[in-house]
């Protein structure tokens, strides 16, 4: 088993890591668009931080937390979100007294101890972006408009933007003595941990994946069609506000989302090219889990996003990954004399931000040559006793085979000007120009 990943868990190798980078880097950048900055939290935190923030009766903290005590007895849980550590970091940083709204986003790795398929991991990345301290429906629409522009960025197509609203305190609790009414005379055919939410908290039960409990609760009574004033106009002014966007969106009632923290509007963005219908990005609005947690009463919204997930619709719907040339250039070598002064050289080559490789198996030079053409290397020289001798050597371009005889003091500066055109037409690449 030592050489064998635990189940769950996946290591994402070199030939497909540059698809994470790009994806990644696509996000930080539309992150910076909107103004949001980078959070970095523990790993792990108290196990009390999410059975108040996540909620002690979703599945999360009943069934899938990965929960130990530390050597000092104390109850520590390996994250299985985002949100609730920010909210803890939040509190214990005074950034309520900072100007508002405050903007986070992260790029994290979390834990939950669930069924394993495809694209759902025990060990899973999440970006994630969360808002405070603005509680009308404008920074509904901006989280929620914010996806859209990653989305479109990264190409995807055929989503659908689905929101509801689970209204507030007041809505819930005149709503849940509706819910318990619908479902009491059923109950005994509800699964288990059903019937447990029933007194604690009934809404948890349209949540439940199992499917005959599906199909007890499909006719219940909707939250949206029981809000109060409040709640309905805020949705009203989430609706119009992506209008004006020209973002398309559903009313999808039984959006619940998994949390106990969510009130009024909460959004899914659904995709059906990952096997079946699938939800690639979730959120919603969480105004009372910074006061749960022990801060100020302040408003919040956020959202996730599952990156094996987000890969998976992406890879399902054709999108290609130019995967990036790792070397500029390789010094291929005859010799003790040559290798050492190739040594030297891409030394200097990488100090200057030059990708160079040089031998290090001791290779024929046939050898190294297929090996340069592995590597994908743009540029090409081989030197041996003379062209030391003659500070002489052909820069050979490997896509079209062109040679160049060129003075070996002038490698460095060459390599250099050529990175910075090619830079200008096409960043992160070297680029074809002409030796």
């Amino acid at each position: 088993m030592l050489t064998k990943s635990p189940k769950g868990t996946k290591d994402i190798l070199p030939n497909e890591v540059y698809k994470w980078q790009y994806i990644e880097k696509e996000i930080a950048k539309v992150c910076e668009n909107f103004g949001y900055r980078e959070i970095r939290t523990p790993i792990f935190e108290h196990t009390e931080l999410f059975q108040r923030g996540v909620g002690d009766t979703t599945d999360i903290v009943q069934k899938e937390m990965y929960t130990f005590l530390d050597k000092g007895k104390r109850s520590i849980t390996l994250r299985p979100e985002g949100t609730a550590g920010v909210v803890r970091s939040y509190i214990e940083h005074g950034m309520a007294s900072l100007p508002q709204p405050i903007k986070l986003y992260y790029n994290i790795t979390a834990y939950r101890y669930e069924n394993v398929q495809k694209g759902r991991y025990r060990e899973f990345h999440q970006f994630g972006v969360e808002a405070f301290g603005s509680e009308g429906p404008s920074i509904d629409v901006e989280v929620i408009s914010m996806i859209d522009v990653l989305l479109n960025r990264l190409g995807i197509s055929d989503i659908e933007l689905n929101i509801n609203s689970i209204g507030c305190k007041k809505c819930r609790s005149d709503y849940n003595a509706k819910l318990k009414e619908y479902i009491e005379p059923k109950l005994q055919n509800l699964c288990k941990t059903c019937v447990e939410r029933f007194d604690r908290n009934p809404l948890r039960i349209i949540d439940c994946k199992e499917e005959h409990c599906k199909e007890i609760t499909k006719d219940a009574p909707a939250l949206v069609d029981n809000l109060c004033e409040e709640c309905h106009e805020h949705l009203e002014g989430v609706k119009r506000g992506l209008e004006n966007l020209g973002i398309e969106y559903n009313i999808d009632k039984n959006i619940v989302r998994g949390l106990d923290y969510y009130t009024k509007t909460v959004f899914e963005f659904v995709s059906k090219n990952i096997g079946s219908q699938g939800t690639v990005c979730g959120g919603g609005r969480y105004d009372g889990l910074v006061e749960i947690c022990g801060g100020p009463p302040t408003p919040g919204i956020g959202f996730a996003i599952g990156l094996e997930r987000l890969l998976m619709v992406m890879e399902n719907q054709g999108i290609e990954f130019t995967a990036p040339r790792s070397t500029d250039i390789f010094i291929a070598t005859i010799g003790d004399k040559a290798q050492n002064y190739a040594q030297k050289l891409v030394y200097d080559l990488r100090k200057e931000g030059i990708n160079a490789e040089t031998d290090l198996m001791g290779k024929s030079v046939k050898a190294q040559m297929k090996y340069a053409n592995k590597l994908g290397a743009y540029y090409s020289i081989v030197l041996g006793d003379n062209e030391i001798d003659t500070n002489k050597a052909f820069l050979k371009n490997m896509d079209t085979g062109e040679e160049k005889e060129i003075s070996l003091d002038t490698v460095i500066d060459r390599l250099k000007n050529i990175k910075a055109e090619s830079v200008i037409k096409e960043p992160n690449k070297i680029g074809h120009t002409e030796i």
